[in-house]
């Protein structure tokens, strides 16, 4: 009797818990449906202060409730709708891998690949579907049919990955690479532009532009700068992988001949998901990293010639895309900022605190990065960690010698608060 009546309780405690996580996910997925309805009849002006909103979106998210993620940089966590997208596709591609991957969800890179574009401003034509920024712009890097003595411009805060790729083209093609430096912060578009102006020679072919620095988060004049190159007749390659998904711009408006991003990192798709524009009179003079049929020789699909690829997270970028589209690029791009201004207003006037990166609005967004008069980056960072579980990114490079901080739209304003309370402590 005794062993029916627990096992009876057991069962009732089981479904109930079960009941009541079914209603809370249930309850959490209104919640967030209801915030996104709301913040998209609201301006990106008054949708970015508004933290009863941004808290209820925070809840589509399952980030650790103990320790404070500032790091949103280097990859995003994906909301929990794409994440079960991901698990979903997976599961079912491993019903019969051949058949579902190759005769079923294969076919629906098509129709993503018709999202991405509608969400980059550009033709599907021009969009090849890949893993990130490192494999789209070293696609281009090695792709280009450059030949001894033509000529690179290019910064020295450039991406480690980018600058290995143009160096070995250097050691193996006998190209000639031309070094831009710049005072941190970086505070003026026309001192950018001068420098890429002044180092155009008749034998420059390529600027290889990087949107926005990793390092710092100062946002180049990309604009200007494929003008520029458009003008001298020399290809432009744009490094996007910080501001697809971050800032509200399409791909096109820049003027560039070739752009390469991470959707893993502020559009929020999966790990490993990435894309590659090339403006379509372009893509038949550049070679694919891995070799295709001759019959796509102008076809941006040769660029996907990678064998056997993950399908579930390649599918799950269009949830990703949804989600993003439903919060709105302006009013994300204007959250973003917001957060920025916050945490950076209230340290700026420490004696002691540095900043890498200009606080102008059209020169930073979300990405910043700040250090301590007399303490090493990795030496903040722990700092930051130790104290107050503060996750960031510590840079020393070049000129720059402190952590970067990147908070994304689930940040709270009381994780900005411990962020600063931190600072100010380091900095007395």
């Amino acid at each position: 009797m005794n062993s029916r009546r627990s096992f009876i309780q057991k069962s009732f405690l089981t479904a109930g818990t079960l009941s009541l996580s079914s209603f809370f996910r249930k309850s959490m997925a209104e919640n967030v449906k209801e915030a996104l309805v709301e913040l998209n009849s609201l301006s990106p002006a008054e949708a970015a202060q508004n933290e009863d909103l941004w808290a209820r979106i925070q809840q589509a998210y399952t980030t650790s409730p103990t320790i404070i993620n500032l790091n949103n940089g280097g990859v995003s966590p994906q909301p929990k709708v794409v994440q079960e997208a991901a698990n979903r596709y997976y599961a079912y591609a491993n019903e019969a891998p051949s058949y579902y991957m190759w005769r079923i969800l294969d076919q629906g890179r098509e129709p993503l690949r018709a999202k991405l574009a509608h969400l980059a401003g550009c033709s599907p034509d021009e969009l090849a579907i890949n893993r990130n920024t490192t494999e789209a712009i070293n696609t281009v890097i090695f792709g280009l049919n450059l030949k001894a003595g033509d000529e690179v411009v290019l910064t020295r805060y450039d991406y480690p990955n980018m600058i290995h790729a143009w160096k070995q083209r250097e050691r193996r093609d006998g190209i000639v690479l031309k070094w831009l430096d710049f005072d941190i912060p970086m505070e003026s578009d026309d001192e950018v532009i001068g420098k890429f102006r002044a180092a155009i020679t008749p034998r420059t072919r390529v600027f290889h532009i990087t949107h926005m620095i990793n390092w710092t988060g100062h946002i180049m004049p990309a604009k200007a700068l494929c003008k520029l190159a458009r003008e001298n007749n020399i290809d432009s390659v744009v490094d996007g992988a910080h501001t697809f998904g971050h800032l509200s711009f399409n791909i096109p408006e820049l003027g560039c001949d070739y752009f390469g991003t991470s959707l893993h990192k502020w559009l929020c798709a999966p790990f490993g998901t990435g894309m590659l524009y090339i403006r379509k009179e372009k893509i038949k003079d550049v070679w694919p990293l891995l070799a295709s049929p001759e019959n796509q020789e102008d076809n941006i699909r040769k660029f996907e010639n990678i064998g056997t690829r993950s399908f579930a997270t390649e599918q799950a970028i269009g949830t990703a895309i949804n989600f993003h589209t439903a919060i709105g690029s302006e009013r994300k791009e204007a959250r973003l900022q917001y957060l920025k201004d916050y945490w950076v207003n209230q340290v700026k006037d420490l004696d002691k605190v540095l900043f890498y990166t200009s606080t102008r609005k059209n020169l930073s967004c979300a990405l910043f990065n700040f250090g301590i008069k007399g303490m090493d980056a990795s030496a903040v960072h722990n700092e930051l960690f130790k104290g107050y579980k503060i996750h960031t990114s510590p840079i020393k490079w070049e000129k720059v010698n402190g952590p970067r901080v990147t908070p994304h739209v689930y940040t709270t304003l009381y994780d900005l608060d411990r962020l600063v309370e931190a600072i100010q402590k380091m900095a007395k």
